[in-house]
């Protein structure tokens, strides 16, 4: 029983730093990059509008890939692209306008009737959708980025932590005590 005890406690404390490790990851990645945190060169962004359902949808998380030669995007093509200095939107190509560096990409949600009012230019581009999606994701991390849940998900890691700690130091110390107890009494000290 003290092996198996000993296993579980050696894999919930690697469990609880992996989880730390990874929230500190999350965290500071997603306040730097302003957005959504980086992945093997995947930009992970969060959706907050239904514009693409249901080929994604609301508060989903989509991996988007940098696009190195945007002349290869094509009609039906999904990208992401900067609408304003603020505001990142992805949707769907329904018309390629110019080539070179003039082109331009008219755009359309896929749960909206009528197109984009202005076409995106070539140079507005973030990303092409990569069909990779994780649904209901976007709100924690919306929340990650927030002052309140990035001090929650550094913190409460961390604290788990000690406090797992803290009981296993806990039972290591009344292990160790019931040991002496045993040993004293296996070996009483006679006086005489």
């Amino acid at each position: 029983m003290k092996k198996v005890w000993k296993v579980i406690s050696g894999l919930t404390t690697t469990m609880l730093f992996l989880l730390l490790i990874v929230m500190v990851i999350a965290v500071i990645s997603s306040k730097a990059s302003g957005g959504g945190p980086n992945l093997f060169g995947y930009q992970l962004k969060p959706v907050f509008s239904g514009s693409m359902e249901p080929t994604f949808m609301t508060g989903s998380i989509i991996a988007v890939k940098p696009v190195e030669d945007l002349t290869r995007l094509k009609k039906d093509d999904v990208i992401t692209f900067m609408e304003s200095q603020d505001k990142l939107v992805t949707h769907r190509i329904i018309e390629v306008i110019g080539n070179g560096e003039n082109t331009m990409f008219r755009t359309k949600g896929d749960n909206v009737e009528s197109p984009d009012s202005n076409p995106v230019l070539a140079g507005n581009v973030v990303g092409e959708y990569t069909g990779f999606t994780i649904p209901n994701a976007g709100y924690f991390m919306d929340f990650a980025r927030s002052a309140k849940g990035a001090v929650i998900l550094l913190i409460l890691p961390g604290v788990l932590l000690l406090l797992y700690s803290a009981v296993s130091i806990f039972k290591g110390l009344k292990e160790l005590e019931k040991a002496t107890r045993k040993t004293e009494n296996d070996n009483p000290v006679i006086n005489g």
